[in-house]
């Protein structure tokens, strides 16, 4: 019986601002060396990573954590998760709350926003 001691995968999209959220919280909260981050910066790559996810998952979307055999797609979740098993909470991140409340909030509403002008149109 063998036991596995891999570290979590990370697989991330170079240019997606759910991915910046989940790496730069571990980044602040000194927990990026806890996993081992693959990103996709060509179409390429993407496409690659897709095809490797795509067996797991109803619907690939990144950020994505391998977690031996299990995936988790949220970055919240995968926020989460981390947090709760470091004890570093996510509001005591300055910078992480900085990009939180400012760049990624805005990104955000123009995100929902172009999706409901897809919607009416």
């Amino acid at each position: 019986m063998s036991t596995r001691t891999e570290k979590p995968v990370l697989f991330v999209k170079h240019e997606c601002p759910f991915c910046l959220k989940v790496r730069l919280y571990l980044l602040e909260a000194g927990l990026l060396d806890t996993v081992t981050l693959r990103e996709s910066r060509s179409p390429e790559e993407e496409k690659a990573m897709r095809a490797e996810l795509e067996p797991h998952l109803d619907k690939v979307s990144y950020p994505t954590l391998r977690l031996g055999d299990s995936y988790m797609t949220e970055s919240d979740d995968i926020i989460a998760r981390f947090a709760k098993e470091s004890g570093s909470a996510p509001a005591q991140l300055p910078t992480f709350q900085a990009y939180v409340d400012g760049p990624f909030k805005q990104l955000l509403a123009l995100y929902k926003e172009n999706a409901e002008l897809k919607k009416s149109a």
